[in-house]
C-alpha cells in the first residue's frame, strides 16, 4: 500500500493523531508493503511504529493551584455554590441502592415474598424512609422477623462486594 495507510491505521490501533504516528527510517519501505491491519499490528508490536508520546501542558499557575487546593485552601465560604447538600455528593444515591440491596437479600433469603418487595421498592423510590434501620422497624411493624444475623449476613456480603 502506502506510508499514509500505515500511518491511518496505526493511528486507529493506537488511538491517537495521524500526525502523531512514527515509522522508524529504515523499515520505510516494510511499513508501506503493509497491506492489512494485521501488518500494522505486528510493525507496532515490533516496535517499527509508534506514537509519540502525547503531551500535557499544565501551567505553573494552575499546579500551584491545584497544591494549595489539596491542602485545603481556596475552599472557603466565598468560593462556594450551592447548599452543602448539593456539594457533598450523592448521598440519597447511597442512601437508597443500600436500601435497595436490602431488601433484595431480604428476597433472595426468603425473608419476604415479591408483594412486600415491590410495596417497599416503591416506599423506597418514594423516599419515605431515612436510614436502613427504618426500613427494618417498617418491615417489623408489618410481622416480618428480620434478625441481627440476617442483617449481619447481608451486610457482610456488601462488604465482600467493594473489597
Amino acid at each position: 500500500m502506502s506510508i499514509k495507510f500505515a500511518k491511518r491505521a496505526a493511528s486507529s490501533l493506537l488511538n491517537r493523531g495521524y500526525n502523531s504516528i512514527r515509522i522508524k527510517h529504515e523499515s520505510m519501505k516494510e511499513a508501506s508493503d503493509a497491506l492489512t491491519k494485521e501488518d500494522i499490528r505486528k510493525l507496532i508490536s515490533s516496535g517499527v511504529i509508534y506514537a509519540t508520546k502525547a503531551k500535557h501542558n499544565l501551567s505553573l499557575k494552575s499546579k500551584m493551584l491545584k497544591k494549595a487546593r489539596a491542602e485545603g485552601r481556596r475552599r472557603g465560604a466565598g468560593r462556594r455554590r450551592g447548599t452543602a447538600n448539593a456539594r457533598s455528593g450523592r448521598k440519597w444515591e447511597k442512601k437508597v441502592r443500600s436500601q435497595r440491596m436490602l431488601i433484595k437479600e431480604l428476597k433472595s433469603m426468603k425473608k419476604i415474598d415479591t408483594k412486600v418487595f415491590n410495596e417497599f421498592y416503591s416506599h423506597i423510590k418514594g423516599n419515605e424512609y431515612a436510614t436502613k434501620a427504618t426500613v427494618l422497624l417498617h418491615l417489623r411493624e408489618q410481622g416480618i422477623t428480620v434478625t441481627d444475623d440476617d442483617i449481619n449476613k447481608i451486610n457482610e456480603k456488601a462488604r465482600s462486594r467493594y473489597k
